[in-house]
């Protein structure tokens, strides 16, 4: 079989909604070059810039409103933002799966390139923008909405490596451009619409509950992030999490545009190792709404993923709306205990200097960048550890967690005593 690599499109054209518009408009035109992937903007898209709807960057300083072939910055090999609207490694493999009948959780995602995985992804993707072949037709690729029992059955299916049929492949191919590397999809249910996240065979607890529980443990700690639900299919646990890129507007949706910190950084998933917290402060204090404000959210998460065993707080786990002008930290998202065999455990960026240890001493070396004393940063260690105390228990039954899993969880990824060291 003749891969994509070999007889792949060479260009793309950007889609994007402008703020609060229902509908597309054509940015520009990403084209290849060698394993690159350039960028220029339309001239048409250009001249919106005196309209009531003004043509925005799709983000600055990354890819600002200048005519010509726009230069990368040092070395990516495709404009961040773009990337962010790419699908991640659960979604390549319903695409790969989709387009070459490859099998298992080890195939190699390299053997399609990053404009066709642009191309095949649903069009529903996180953000505010979409990839099409046409400048001047918009054709979305977003299939039927599918039930939550077909869903299920088609990430299994992948999970297993058996081929989807058209049926099956229909359903998870809407939720192939959202990131990470579990089993998901998309679904709207009653005038809302949802990531769902669906657990694994290869589970070894209730990964889906306890993703559920730390998010309403942040929610109730007075921390902004995304409503949560638990639903059930096939007697399996679902995670419906309400997507914030998207508002009802005149019988259809906007979607609101976003960066993820790694592009925020300049950084790429082989370069994601030198993302850290202050240079993610710093940010904030120089181009983000409410810096003041942002700060101590973005302290208060650092310090709830921590008290939770939240492990994978990576670059791609945060996010910033953009309107063209300000960037505002997104509701937070992906807030999940990971297993850990002993006590110590490190944060996927780094924290204060080199240090990433999971531990609220850590936090505590590190608040001034966030424009905090020391006794504001024990006040905010005393507040989330008191909030997740005080809720557990009605928490964990809100769940329906099972009294295995609530022991699992407790004092190994909830408040480990290692983590709680000031």
């Amino acid at each position: 079989m003749m891969t994509s690599k070999t007889n792949s499109n060479k260009e793309a054209f950007v889609w994007i909604w402008l703020p609060g518009e229902p509908g597309p408009v054509v940015a520009g035109k990403l084209q290849t070059d060698n394993e690159n992937l350039l960028f220029n903007y339309g001239k048409s898209y250009l001249e919106r810039i005196k309209d009531e709807n003004p043509a925005i960057a799709i983000y600055e300083p990354e890819l600002p409103l200048k005519a010509g072939i726009l230069p990368l910055p040092d070395g990516l090999s495709m404009p961040g933002c773009i990337r962010d609207a790419a699908p991640d490694a659960w979604g390549r493999r319903v695409i790969i799966n989709k387009k070459l009948g490859l099998k298992g959780k080890n195939t190699d995602t390299a053997e399609l390139d990053e404009l066709t995985y642009l191309l095949e992804s649903g069009s529903d993707r996180i953000g505010a923008l979409d990839f099409q072949l046409s400048p001047s037709e918009y054709v979305p690729r977003s299939p039927n909405n599918a039930s939550l029992l077909e869903l299920l059955e088609s990430a299994e299916r992948v999970e297993k490596g058996i081929p989807l049929t058209p049926e099956l492949d229909h359903a998870l191919f809407h939720g192939s451009s959202i990131g990470g590397a579990r089993p998901k999809a998309l679904i709207e249910d009653q005038g809302i619409k949802y990531i769902a996240k669906f657990s694994s065979s290869s589970d070894l607890y209730s990964i889906v509950k306890a993703e559920y529980i730390a998010m309403r443990l942040a929610a109730l700690a007075g921390l902004d992030v995304a409503p949560v639900k638990l639903a059930q299919a096939a007697n399996r646990d679902v995670l419906l999490i309400e997507r914030f890129d998207r508002k009802p507007v005149n019988d259809g949706w906007s979607r609101k545009s976003m960066v993820s910190a790694l592009t925020l950084f300049g950084l790429t998933e082989m370069t994601a190792r030198y993302a850290s917290y202050e240079d993610f402060a710093e940010i904030i204090r120089h181009r983000f709404t409410e810096p003041k404000r942002t700060l101590k959210e973005l302290f208060s998460r650092l310090v709830f993923n921590i008290l939770c065993g939240n492990t994978d707080d990576h670059a791609r786990n945060h996010a910033a709306f953009w309107d063209g002008r300000e960037l505002t930290l997104t509701p937070a998202y992906d807030v999940c205990p990971q297993g850990r065999s002993g006590n110590e455990a490190s944060q996927a960026m780094k924290i204060a200097g080199e240090n990433n240890l999971g531990q609220l001493k850590t936090c505590l070396q590190t608040a001034h960048n966030f424009l905090l004393n020391n006794e504001e940063a024990h006040g905010i260690f005393d507040h989330i550890e008191g909030a997740i105390n005080v809720h557990w228990d009605e928490v964990c039954e809100e769940a329906q967690v099972s009294q295995v899993d609530k022991t699992l969880l407790w004092e190994r990824q909830f408040l480990n005593p290692f983590s709680t060291e000031r």
